[in-house]
């Protein structure tokens, strides 16, 4: 899956957030690092196609995406999202949760639905929280969740913003095993986040964003070997001064 991104800007009352923001790749597995105000989660937005850019232009697979309603509407049936708040419905149970989009949204019938979400759940070791609601469950279990329903539709791409942001370490290792093996089952992923060692080791390629702007890109072995950028290689002397 070809994207490319071609001179995008995005401004908040005339402060700038995305500075002639340019990258053409192969869609694989993309995460997206830096430090916070750099415009990472205004980026994985505008990629999604929740929010226009103030100029420039996307292009997916090489067609332009245009930043009306009908052609939003139809672009974001093929896109998954997960953010840092999760969002399940508090009065809904972790499986009417993944039913729920399947049937209102994607016109899926009850009984269908339910079976592509427990076959999910049962995937990904959640069958005994499928009755349970948000409230009973775990930051990890919420999220993991919260990607089941992103993956039930079968988008082309799945997009994840800091998705183990606040969780715990043995939440964070649910998550990212759930990810990883998403990514090798060849879901397309992109991936906001603060986890080096899954940026590294599990996403074949790395954005780099810092002052608005994507600084630095390539594959993520060579990126964290090798920085060419004296702001990336600052960065990563920072996030990994107490690794061990």
């Amino acid at each position: 899956m070809n994207i490319d991104l071609r001179n995008i800007y995005k401004n908040y009352d005339d402060k700038p957030v995305l500075k002639d923001i340019c990258f053409e790749d192969e869609i694989n597995s993309i995460a997206v690092i830096g430090p916070s105000g750099g415009g990472k989660s205004t980026l994985l937005r505008i990629i999604g196609g929740l929010l226009p850019p103030t100029s420039g232009e996307m292009h997916m697979e090489g067609q332009q995406i245009f930043f009306d309603k009908k052609t939003l509407q139809e672009y974001r049936r093929n896109i998954g999202f997960v953010f840092q708040s999760r969002g399940l419905f508090e009065h809904l149970t972790g499986l009417q949760n993944v039913t729920l989009p399947l049937i209102h949204t994607f016109n899926i019938n009850r009984s269908e639905a339910t079976t592509i979400a427990e076959k999910l759940f049962e995937r990904f070791g959640l069958s005994a929280e499928k009755d349970k609601y948000p409230s009973q469950l775990s930051g990890g279990e919420q999220q993991r969740i919260a990607i089941a329903r992103a993956v039930a539709i079968k988008p082309e791409l799945l997009l994840l913003d800091e998705p183990t942001s606040a969780l715990d370490p043995e939440y964070t290792s649910e998550v990212l095993n759930m990810l990883g093996e998403l990514q090798s089952g060849g879901l397309n992923t992109i991936i906001v986040t603060h986890e080096m060692g899954f940026a590294k080791n599990a996403c074949e390629k790395l954005i780099f964003l810092a002052k608005n702007r994507i600084l630095e890109s390539g594959k993520s072995s060579e990126t964290f070997k090798s920085p060419k950028t004296p702001e990336l290689k600052s960065f990563l002397d920072m996030v990994l001064e107490w690794n061990v």
